[in-house]
């Protein structure tokens, strides 16, 4: 019997993670954890180092009172305990579930020590996807997604020849607004927007489906993965959640990956990958009748989706500044500071302010990244 992968996961704390710990409870033989991260939530973290015996452990800032961490456990902080965790000598597997650009740095720090990395964070591609992907394949490192319509992608191409592919239809579920009509929108609040009709989420993922800010993001992502250009790549509103991924082939041929929306199905298949073993949630159920529906999304009613594609098809930095204009925007709506239509229009004032342009380092990338939250911020306080 193999030895279980050990596995660090960052982000342990938020959806993505209480998800990862499902399939470790499932599979205590297979994988085991050697590191743990969250951002803030020092109480919740030293539980999960207290249930899986947990060697090392890292939070963004100490935390505030005197948390209840097990004896045999290393208390990091900070970006450097972040970037150390990301590098752990004995950890074959580093899931990236933390929230927004802040999953670059780990990711590349990962990659760079060879690790293969189970990405459950969009926004490290968004931000860096040519940095992230040369130092990867550099280094020897894979990628192996883990957002549901990647991973459906991934299984999809498993075994395929390499100039096989032709293009991929990611799927959308519309979000809770899909029927909406658009006047309304107006009146849409932060409570509203974060119910959404299929998926748990945690409150930015929540808020940029209801955008389907999310499905550009998940756009820009595909094409640092699967190496296609903007124009292979495609979205449609599919509501059931049930088919994640369609992969068309250069034959006509069309393969789709469906699971109920649970993201425990993606997860395990990334952590366990190649191996296929029972899983957490119950399968497709095919005695009742099911919902195969697609549409064309509708992209004046949700122009964040135009205004990501737009940014993939220019390239360079202007993904940058759509993700990171997104998550300024996607905090103030959350604080009700913005109406919900006032998050395109930020995206779009930095698109059209800030100028695109090519940049190679990390450091460059943060520098660019903090200047478009500043202006973002900016109009923000305008907009109040």
């Amino acid at each position: 019997m193999s030895r279980p992968k050990k596995f660090v996961l960052l982000g342990a704390t938020g959806s993505i993670g209480e998800s990862t710990l499902r399939v470790l409870r499932k599979h205590p033989d297979k994988l085991e954890l050697v590191g743990i991260s969250a951002k803030q939530q020092a109480g919740k973290l030293a539980e999960i180092a207290d249930e899986f015996s947990v060697p090392f452990a890292c939070l963004e800032h100490p935390p505030p009172y005197e948390a209840s961490f097990p004896e045999n456990t290393e208390l990091l902080c900070g970006q450097e305990g972040i970037q150390a965790m990301a590098a752990l000598p004995e950890a074959d597997l580093i899931v990236v579930a933390v929230v927004g650009a802040a999953g670059l740095v780990p990711t590349l720090a990962a990659v760079k020590e060879g690790k293969d990395v189970v990405l459950a964070n969009k926004e490290a591609l968004v931000v860096g996807g040519e940095l992230v992907t040369q130092t990867a394949a550099r280094h020897g490192a894979r990628l192996i997604p883990a957002d549901s319509e990647h991973n459906a992608v991934f299984q999809c191409l498993h075994g395929q020849p390499e100039k096989s592919l032709e293009s991929i239809i990611l799927t959308a579920s519309g979000g809770p607004f899909r029927d909406l009509p658009e006047e309304d929108f107006q009146s849409i609040t932060p409570e509203r927007a974060l119910s959404h009709p299929n998926w748990s989420m945690g409150k930015k993922i929540s808020i940029d489906s209801a955008t389907m800010a999310n499905k550009a993001l998940e756009l820009i992502e595909a094409h640092w993965l699967f190496g296609l250009p903007p124009e292979k790549l495609e979205v449609v509103v599919h509501p059931s959640s049930l088919v994640h991924a369609i992969v068309r082939f250069v034959d006509g041929c069309c393969l789709a990956q469906l699971s109920p929306p649970s993201m425990t199905f993606a997860l395990q298949n990334a952590l366990l990958y190649p191996e296929r073993v029972p899983g957490v949630d119950e399968s497709m159920d095919f005695s009742n009748p099911l919902d195969l529906s697609f549409t064309p999304p509708c992209y004046d009613k949700f122009p964040c989706l135009r205004l990501g594609t737009d940014a993939l098809a220019q390239g360079g930095t202007a993904p940058l500044i759509f993700n990171a204009a997104n998550e300024i925007a996607v905090e103030a709506f959350l604080r009700n500071r913005i109406g919900f239509l006032e998050i395109s229009d930020i995206i779009d004032h930095s698109l059209n302010t800030i100028s695109n342009k090519q940049t190679g380092s990390l450091e460059e990338l943060l520098e660019l990244d903090a200047q478009v939250r500043q202006e973002a911020s900016l109009r923000v306080e305008q907009t109040v």
